[in-house]
């Protein structure tokens, strides 16, 4: 079967596979490094591949950009089409911008007159949004976190949020000074502290054009650390997920922690 052949399968396949089947979620910023101020554009989508739009927009509801002195930066031209969501920001101050969507919800079924039922919503909305007749209801909390960082002439510190899974680079320090070649290393938190045993997916981008997508796969250390030698240049899609029984809400039997960053990896 010829390349173009297997991929129309593949779709055909993946367009039967129910919503849950596991997908990329991802912001691409059209650059990670600047030498003086600019605007940037930056797309957001769930897709198949790496980096491109084959599947459905990133909701956006909940993105946030902060700028290096921490104020929040309003973002222009956001729009939401079939394929992809797109905003512009205007990095006007030195340092680095961190753009984010943190999304912190509940899912779950539970049966109505006997009838099964699925429920997604926010943590706000499950009290309310449950019928008070349901049964065999069961709930668990989605905490996830997607972002990308962007740097304008020297970096400057960033600093973890201490709420669900996190990253923050270890060697170099920053995740806007990687290197083809180079080794990197990051350290992974759950509120706040190292995470032992994570299990971390690295993938680079344009994955749809080769056979091999070549993924590193790694596992956090009891300081919660990871360490890798960057293959080649590129922008790379990092995801890792873990689960516990630290939720927040009271009906939830376990709390589900998703962490996705797209960094960028420059030649020598």
């Amino acid at each position: 079967m010829s390349r173009p052949l297997k991929l129309a399968a593949a779709l055909a396949l993946c367009l039967n596979l129910p919503l849950a089947q596991a997908h990329n979620v991802w912001l691409l910023p059209s650059s990670t490094v600047l030498s003086k101020a600019q605007w940037i554009t930056v797309d957001a989508a769930v897709s198949n591949d790496l980096f491109f739009f084959n599947h459905m927009p990133l909701a956006l509801d909940n993105l946030t950009v902060s700028a290096p002195n921490g104020d929040k930066v309003a973002v222009d031209n956001l729009s939401r089409g079939k394929l992809r969501s797109v905003f512009d920001v205007n990095l006007a101050q030195p340092g680095t911008y961190r753009l984010a969507v943190v999304n912190h919800g509940v899912m779950g079924n539970y049966k109505l007159n006997g009838e099964a039922k699925r429920f997604r919503g926010t943590i706000d909305a499950y009290a309310k949004d449950i019928p008070a007749g349901a049964t065999e209801v069961r709930l668990g909390e989605q905490v996830g976190r997607i972002e990308t960082f962007v740097t304008v002439g020297k970096p400057s510190p960033l600093q973890a949020s201490g709420a669900g899974l996190e990253m923050i680079a270890v060697a170099p320090s920053h995740p806007n000074d990687l290197v083809a070649g180079e080794a990197a290393s990051f350290r992974f938190l759950v509120d706040g502290k190292p995470a032992a045993g994570i299990e971390v997916t690295v993938v680079r981008g344009q994955s749809r054009y080769r056979n091999q997508q070549g993924e590193i796969r790694l596992t956090t250390n009891a300081d919660g650390n990871i360490t890798l030698t960057w293959p080649e240049p590129g922008m790379y899609w990092l995801e890792a997920e873990t689960k516990d029984q630290r939720t927040t809400v009271k009906a939830a039997s376990e709390r589900r922690l998703t962490y996705a960053v797209t960094l960028e990896v420059l030649p020598q």
